[in-house]
């Protein structure tokens, strides 16, 4: 499966689907880019005048290339359209802002994978190659 295959395989759409590209991804873990461009609606109110990336967006980003695309990737070509994927925990730390326009890299390192429950551990760079966030992440795909 090519990574343009797995993107195509991700339940999101615009304004939702934070993963513009995988740039490397094998049974052990992913690294994908996202960039936060400046026209996403949650900038017009977090916050006024000085806009920042809510802490749930970055999760939400580290979760769908760290999990989802990994997950997809590990199953194979038996994941369709009759799989669910749920979040089931997150521990994260924010150590650095995001702003608009941002280039960002998901680092995800594969914990386990068993009984449909994929845990992960995951960071987020900027391109200044500093720690944005990172933490624990795990998922159920069902």
């Amino acid at each position: 499966m090519t990574n343009q295959e797995i993107i195509a395989k991700l339940p999101y759409s615009k304004p939702f689907l934070f993963v513009d590209e995988i740039v490397q991804i094998d049974e052990n873990g992913v690294e994908g880019t996202y960039v936060f461009d400046d026209s996403l609606y949650f900038y017009n109110g977090h916050f006024k005048d000085n806009p920042i990336t809510p802490g749930v967006i970055l999760t939400e980003v580290m979760a769908q290339i760290g999990l989802v695309c990994l997950g997809i990737f590990l199953l194979n070509d038996s994941f369709n359209k009759r799989f669910s994927i749920a979040l089931t925990s997150t521990e994260m730390e924010f150590l650095k802002p995001v702003f608009p326009n941002e280039k960002v890299i998901v680092i995800s390192e594969k914990i386990y994978f068993r009984f449909g429950k994929l845990k992960c551990k995951v960071k987020m760079i900027n391109e200044r190659e500093e720690v944005v966030c990172m933490g624990t992440i795990a998922g159920m795909i069902v």
